[in-house]
This record gives C-alpha cells, sequence and structure tokens, in this order.
C-alpha cells in the first residue's frame, strides 16, 4: 500500500527576502544577547587566575656525569612523574599546608600537570580566585612533588626550571569569548523564529500564492477603492451648500398692517 506524504517546499530565495526584511529583528537580538553575555561575564562568573611553575627531573646513574642513556630514562618516566605530583599523599599534603577547603578530588580538578612537548620539563598549573594564592598553592605543589618524588624513584634532582608566577589577568571567563558565543545564540534564536513562522504561514496574499499552494489560476481581481480625504471633503462641502440653499426658502414675513 501506497501511503502519500505530505512534502514541505521551501522557496529559498522567498525565504531569504523574509529574513532580509526583519533584519532589525536580528540586529537587536544580536546586542540584546551580547550584552547579557557580557553582564554574566562581569557579575555571575568568579574569575581565575593560573600560576605556573615548570621542573625537570633527572635521573643520574652512580653519580656520574649525565650520559645520554639518563635522559631517555627520564624522558620515559615522565608520565610516572606526572601521577606522582597529582597522588594522594602530595595534594592532600598541600592541603594542609596551605590551609584549603577543598577535599582531594575537589583540588585535583583545579591542576594541570603537563609534559611540555619534545622536553623533559613538566609544568604544574593551578587555578585559583585569587592570584596570591594561585601562586603559593603551585610553589607548594612542586616543592612537595619533589621530595615525594625523590623518596619513590631514588632520582638524584628534581630541578627547578621556572618558578610560579603572579598572574595579573585572569584566565577565565574570557570577556570576547562570551559575547561572541552570546551573539550568535541570539542570530540562531532569530533565525529559527522567523522560519519557523515563515513555513507555517499559510496567508494567501497574491495571485501568485494562489497559483503556488493552490493549483488554480485567477481570472480577475478586484481593486480595493479607498475613499481619498480630498473626495470626502468635497462631498461635506456640497452637502453644506444644499444645506445653505435649503434655509432660504421658508415663508415670507405678512406684510405690515396701514393704520386707518
Amino acid at each position: 500500500m501506497q501511503q502519500d506524504k505530505d512534502v514541505i517546499e521551501i522557496d529559498i530565495l522567498e525565504l531569504i527576502r523574509y529574513l532580509l526584511r526583519r533584519w532589525y529583528a536580528f540586529v537587536l537580538a544580536t546586542l540584546a544577547t551580547a550584552a547579557a553575555g557580557i553582564s554574566v561575564c562581569f557579575f555571575l562568573i568568579t574569575p581565575k587566575y593560573e600560576s605556573t611553575t615548570k621542573i625537570i627531573i633527572l635521573n643520574q646513574q652512580d653519580g656520574g656525569a649525565l650520559t645520554y642513556s639518563d635522559m631517555q630514562l627520564a624522558s620515559q618516566l615522565t608520565k610516572d612523574y606526572e601521577e606522582l605530583i597529582v597522588s594522594r599523599d602530595v595534594l592532600e599534603a598541600v592541603i594542609r599546608s596551605c590551609h584549603l577547603e577543598d577535599d582531594y578530588d575537589a583540588f585535583l580538578e583545579r591542576i594541570t600537570v603537563e609534559n611540555v612537548t619534545d622536553t623533559r620539563i613538566i609544568s604544574i598549573t593551578v587555578e585559583d580566585p585569587s592570584p596570591a594564592a594561585a601562586r603559593q598553592i603551585a610553589n607548594s605543589i612542586r616543592e612537595t612533588a619533589a621530595e615525594h618524588i625523590r623518596s619513590v624513584t631514588d632520582v638524584e634532582a628534581v630541578n627547578v626550571v621556572e618558578e610560579a608566577n603572579l598572574p595579573e589577568e585572569p584566565a577565565s571567563p574570557s570577556l570576547l569569548l562570551w559575547t561572541v558565543l552570546s551573539a550568535v545564540v541570539g542570530f540562531a534564536a532569530v533565525f529559527l523564529v522567523l522560519t519557523v513562522c515563515f513555513l507555517t504561514d499559510d496567508t494567501i496574499r497574491s495571485a501568485e500564492d494562489v497559483e503556488r499552494y493552490l493549483g488554480l489560476s485567477t481570472l480577475a481581481l478586484i481593486p480595493e477603492i479607498e475613499e481619498s480625504p480630498q473626495g470626502k471633503g468635497a462631498s461635506r462641502r456640497k452637502r453644506d451648500r444644499k444645506t445653505k440653499k435649503g434655509s432660504g426658502t421658508g415663508k415670507k414675513n405678512p406684510p405690515a398692517q396701514k393704520k386707518g
């Protein structure tokens, strides 16, 4: 059994003209949502600062000079060192020393440990609402992790490549990103609403619409006649003149009688 299916045909050019005639809606919505995004970024989201410190771990064997095999071994063990830095023993010791209120899981989400590409350098980044606290925590993690790594792996040296910096500007939220995303959301919302209104509008406005949607040809068109303001004034003046003429056709006063 074959069933007829409704097919919606969209005239792209007509849709584009429909949207262009309502350009003001796109402008207003884009500006409004961009302003809302800026307001949320400034007043509702707490800014976060990031401080980064870097270390390098050297595995020197037998107290001799550093060899190429030592450097290769250090590179292969970089992943192990990253896990040791964020281990529970290290982070819980930092929580106690810095008097933080976070537990281990919450504190771990604020820390990023990664290996700098093609190097044996490990960077430790800490995020915090206070720039001074972010620097203090990053340095504390580096010092505590260095002791923990030396005790676990018996490496000879964990050297400081870079002290933690004092951030001057927040790393998040990004004002530009929030503004652009909010504007895009407003533009897309107006586009979607107007497109739905265009597709659901079945009003017949012209003879072309009759032929397109009903498949019928129009035989004649009845124009709409509107009475102009000048015509109304002219007919009103004619009525006034007729009224004046009618008022002059009354009975005449009787002649005065002579006294004898």
